[in-house]
């Protein structure tokens, strides 16, 4: 009996316990399918997790390297590029009214100077802003390069068409090197030529000394009795940026004067009265002997306003030709613009320098678009036209006006 009943108990164990097993597989099947997803998933999600990050590490790195590695750096200017009221206390009485009227309304607010001078007579026209035209000059910057263009091409060294190595699969010409004021190529010319040739060529076109005669409170620029330190740049710096050099307006009118009337270096003389202008007569300060030099540099000079670093002249003005050279440097918190030229014409020759000192708004391109404005400003006034009285007056072909060798003024 004990025994039917254990037997009973074990089969209606097995049989509530039947069902139970059956839910418990049931659900075993039913969750594995789940996990088995679960599973899928994460591996497809941990794919892609490394390849974005695989690739953010990359862009971060090709991001980063740069910025690490090259450090902008910007230089900081304490002088501002604008000014009011730049031409009060100028003395004007002797000057010729429609070149000054031109080259106030061109240089405008900035910060600088326009000086006209009368190539044929060393007369200054104009000179707005006396007291800055007047001082003690700055910087050169690459004006200085006419200077020795003229120095490598007196000693032989060049000619317009020579080609001077800048590399191993680079070299440029005296034309190019001008129009574009490729700093390279002016450095291996000063190097060439040497301190004692570069120095004695800027003295012999009247750097180092007054440019005026008589011309009341201006000063004198400097060039060094010896060539600056190799880590400032030595002879090289020296011929392509006038490092260590200081020039005036008027000495680098006087000096592209000389290239535009064929040599002849005069003292300028600024007159103030009446009578003075009425009494003018030129003064020479020497004869250079550069007459056969200037066709070679002419074309840089050239070449500079028409597709070079003057360009900015012809944004105002096309009618006439006109040649120049740029400059622009910094010393000491201060950027200065220089442009030289002169119109290239039978009526109304004139030397037209600016310069400008300031900020990053202040550099070479910009006094060439200013000289470019005061040539518009003159044709428009008939300037540049035969049988006006526009133009400047130049000394007549007689005895009555006779030219003054003077000695040179220290």
């Amino acid at each position: 009996m004990f025994k039917g009943t254990s037997l009973f108990r074990l089969i209606l164990g097995l049989l509530i316990c039947l069902p139970l097993a059956n839910v418990s597989w049931a659900a075993h099947i039913t969750h594995n399918p789940t996990k088995s997803k679960s599973q899928s998933q994460k591996i497809s999600e941990s794919q892609r997790t490394r390849r974005r990050y695989h690739h953010l590490a990359r862009s971060r790195s090709a991001v980063a390297t740069p910025v690490s590695m090259h450090r902008r750096y910007h230089e900081r200017f304490h002088m501002s590029s604008f000014a009011e009221d730049i031409a009060a206390g100028d003395i004007t009485t002797g000057e010729d009214s429609v070149v000054r009227q031109a080259a106030v309304d061109a240089l405008g607010n900035m910060n600088g100077t326009v000086v006209a001078v009368e190539p044929t007579s060393g007369r200054v026209l104009a000179m707005v802003n006396q007291k800055l035209a007047l001082s003690s000059g700055a910087q050169p910057c690459s004006t200085i390069k006419l200077s020795v263009a003229l120095a490598a091409l007196n000693e032989g060294l060049i000619s317009k068409d020579t080609e001077v190595a800048l590399g191993r699969r680079s070299a440029m010409n005296l034309t190019e090197a001008l129009a574009h004021s490729n700093n390279a190529y002016f450095e291996a010319l000063g190097r060439e030529l040497g301190f004692e040739k570069v120095a004695y060529y800027a003295h012999e076109y009247g750097l180092g000394e007054l440019a005026g005669y008589d011309i009341p409170g201006e000063q004198l620029g400097e060039y060094p009795d010896e060539v600056i330190p190799e880590k400032l740049g030595g002879v090289g710096k020296m011929c392509s940026f006038g490092e260590g050099v200081s020039m005036t307006p008027l000495q680098l009118g006087a000096m592209v004067a000389a290239i535009a009337n064929g040599g002849t270096l005069y003292y300028l003389q600024h007159p103030t009265t009446p009578e003075e202008v009425a009494d003018f007569q030129p003064r020479i300060k020497r004869q250079l002997d550069i007459a056969p030099l200037i066709p070679e540099i002419s074309d840089g000079m050239a070449g500079a306003v028409q597709y070079g670093t003057a360009r900015s002249v012809r944004l105002n003005f096309n009618e006439e030709e006109i040649l120049g050279k740029t400059g622009t440097c910094s010393h000491a918190g201060t950027r200065f613009g220089w442009f030289a030229s002169y119109a290239n014409t039978s009526v109304g020759r004139v030397v037209v320098v600016v310069f400008l000192q300031g900020g990053r708004p202040t550099f070479g391109p910009k006094a060439a678009e200013i000289a470019g404005r005061m040539y518009r400003n003159l044709y428009d006034h008939n300037f540049f036209t035969v049988g006006t009285n526009a133009g400047p007056s130049f000394p007549p072909d007689d005895a009555a006006v006779k030219t003054v060798t003077t000695p040179s003024q220290q």
